[in-house]
């Protein structure tokens, strides 16, 4: 197994093997705090908030591409560089990054399963030494693929060949609670809340393969779909594109815009 051979989803030992110079860039997307007490050897850090637009209402849309790219290069990242990432909170926030890579079409990144919990806790070396990149000048284009925007997203609801699939918790999908001005969900969206697909006995990595195929099966989310992930900032939701991509899902999208952009307009229809 060589870095520019990893699964999406990529066990402990496995990075392990792959450490070093030649390897992949590993980025440690926890806080900064977290990051402090220790981290993968060699993982270099990058704030969570340099990777979202962080605007409200819809502080979960793609920055611009020059800040988008600007953040990349602050880590280093070069084209063709085989990105692991992940973080201390159940993979969400490195599960962002990675859709975001896969949006602008850079080839090859991969998920640390577990992230920090997985690592930390099956007698992985962890160090508080800071690893300073070495800038480089990543350049992006356009989003390529992998992105639902609010049009397109209103534009395909109640076709039987797409299904919308909400991250978030079941009080947030009923509208019991709600963090925008409107509560509820997108009309004919499926509940799916991202916490249920992580193994708690297993250090937070996902599910077996076959637990989350039957959750997914529960609600009619097929691989043959096209599928729409979406939480409250395309955070959740992430973790949900990575999961469904790793099981073979062809047709993924995530809206970054999500509940926020949607529960914040007047002109979006809602269900509850």
């Amino acid at each position: 197994m060589t870095a520019m051979a990893l699964p999406l989803v990529l066990e402990p030992d496995d990075l392990e093997r792959v450490l070093g110079d030649p390897g992949p860039l590993v980025v440690d997307l926890g806080t900064p705090e977290s990051y402090a007490r220790g981290h993968v050897p060699g993982a270099v850090h990058l704030e969570y908030a340099r990777i979202i637009d962080g605007r409200r209402p819809a502080p979960g849309l793609l920055p611009d591409a020059a800040a988008l790219g600007a953040a990349f290069s602050s880590i280093g990242l070069t084209p063709g560089r085989h990105v692991v990432a992940y973080d201390d909170e159940g993979g969400g926030r490195a599960c962002r990054m990675l859709w975001t890579l896969d949006a602008i079409g850079h080839e090859g990144f991969s998920l640390l399963n577990g992230g920090l919990f997985s690592w930390a806790n099956e007698s992985h070396a962890l160090s508080r030494e800071y690893s300073a990149p070495r800038p480089s000048d990543y350049r992006i284009d356009a989003v390529r693929s992998g992105l639902a925007d609010l049009d397109y997203v209103r534009t395909h609801l109640g076709e039987d060949d797409v299904v919308l699939l909400d991250a978030r918790s079941p009080e947030e999908y009923s509208g019991a609670k709600r963090f925008a001005a409107r509560g509820g969900h997108i009309p004919g969206a499926v509940n799916l809340n991202w916490t249920d697909t992580m193994d708690q006995a297993r250090n937070l990595r996902f599910r077996s393969e076959p637990e989350l195929r039957s959750m997914l099966a529960e609600r009619g989310v097929a691989p043959d779909k096209e599928v729409i992930v979406y939480c409250q900032t395309h955070h959740r939701s992430a973790h949900a594109y990575i999961m469904l991509r790793a099981l073979g899902y062809e047709r993924v999208r995530g809206y970054p815009g999500s509940w926020s952009e949607w529960g914040n307009r007047p002109d979006t229809p809602v269900e509850s």
